[in-house]
């Protein structure tokens, strides 16, 4: 029977309590076949052992609903479970106009900062109609599915609340395409590993304190990039090329890097960094991770010394931007469905033209620009942003076949 053929024909809602055990669910509908009853929507949740069963069915007749209702219970008591029906007309209300994945990231996710983030949810006029979790550790992750209003107007009153009670939130409309992102952009120093490589450079050359200060005010956006990037490698003329091999042993990955691409890559996405360091150390991870893409800065290296200048296009704020488009081109994948993440000011005209943008343990003025936030030390947190759960990512894992 259609949906629209239950809208306005009699209805029961049986629900069932109780202790988890097998067989619980088939022992509901062998019950409920005996009364020719059609299943018009069934829900079930099991949370620490204790299963919430619902079902929607069409009415029995008239002289068969006293049976049904006196069946159900008895076999409901024969397994120590309480039932209760309720007679209605129709099937669920239809959703409201707008819906949107509300993905909430705790470290811990507390019962006031779950309220806090509901009643912001009920102020812009959406209605939660589902909740479910995708992760316990190493964080808790919490998925609420929400309509009845639009995308951008929940994600700024959450980004808000968010920030003030401490918690991560993101917001994505719903739809196909947030299962046909299939290309993920990310930026290097500071995102994809723990450090800034022109740093670990720079302590080599003994000028670590001067290359740091300059790379901060960079980052905040307080510099232009290109200059501050020829000052800084300026520093670094007349050290050996062999410290290249040096930094690239003390590159520190970000807890969950490798996790992240391990799941993208069996997901079948593609995989790309872009960075505003250097080629000598991308293009090595791009080796190490299997990453599909990879574009940097390079260090000019003449007689076996660094000459303290870069060769080639630069790579900035507008130049990350312009390889997202043009990784998306090769990958034959529509900007639309691309994903970055970064940390820096550097990254914001990348992050604002993938379809999702994630400012990653960013500076102030990338979180408030950034479709949604990360501020948790795991970078495989953004999985959950895909609404890939933390027992999939496990179960990849355990069967990598």
């Amino acid at each position: 029977m259609s949906a629209s053929q239950t809208s306005d024909v009699p209805t029961l809602l049986v629900k069932i309590f109780g202790k988890d055990r097998p067989g619980i669910t088939a022992g509901l509908f062998d019950t409920l076949a005996a009364f020719a009853v059609d299943v018009v929507d069934i829900e079930q949740v099991v949370t620490r052992g204790r299963i919430v069963l619902c079902a929607l069915v069409t009415e029995p007749t008239v002289s068969t609903e006293g049976e049904l209702r006196a069946t159900v219970h008895s076999w409901a008591e024969s397994l120590k479970l309480q039932a209760e029906i309720i007679s209605g007309t129709g099937d669920n209300r239809p959703r409201g106009h707008g819906r949107s994945h509300v993905t909430v990231l705790g470290h811990p996710l507390t019962a006031e900062n779950t309220a806090a983030i509901a009643a912001t949810i009920t102020r812009t006029g959406g209605n939660i109609d589902r909740i479910f979790r995708l992760a316990k550790y190493p964080v808790t992750a919490v998925e609420f599915a929400v309509s009845g209003t639009e995308t951008a107007p929940l994600r700024t009153a959450l980004a808000t609340e968010g920030h003030e009670i401490g918690v991560d939130v993101a917001v994505v409309s719903a739809g196909l395409h947030r299962r046909a992102q299939r290309l993920v952009v990310m930026d290097v120093d500071s995102t994809l590993i723990q450090d800034e490589v022109i740093e670990l450079f720079a302590a080599h050359a003994g000028c670590e304190a001067e290359v740091a200060e300059v790379t901060a005010a960079a980052m905040r956006g307080e510099l232009d990039f290109e200059q501050s990037l020829h000052a800084r490698v300026a520093l670094l003329a007349g050290l050996d090329e062999s410290v290249v091999d040096k930094v690239r042993s003390e590159v520190r990955l970000t807890p969950g890097a490798r996790t992240l691409i391990r799941t993208l890559k069996r997901l079948g996405y593609q995989v790309g960094v872009v960075s505003g360091g250097f080629t000598q150390v991308t293009d090595d991870l791009k080796v190490r991770m299997g990453l599909d893409f990879a574009s940097a800065n390079t260090l000019e290296i003449v007689d076996g010394k660094l000459t303290g200048r870069v060769t080639g296009e630069i790579v900035d704020r507008a130049g990350k931007a312009r390889l997202l488009r043009r990784f998306a081109e090769e990958a034959g994948v529509p900007l639309a469905q691309t994903v970055a993440i970064g940390d820096g000011a550097n990254d914001l005209d990348m992050l604002n033209a993938a379809g999702l943008g994630v400012a990653f343990n960013a500076k102030p003025v990338v979180r408030r620009a950034a479709d949604t936030a990360v501020n948790v030390p795991f970078l495989d947190t953004v999985l959950y942003l895909l609404g890939i759960t933390r027992e999939e990512v496990e179960a990849a894992d355990a069967d990598p076949a």
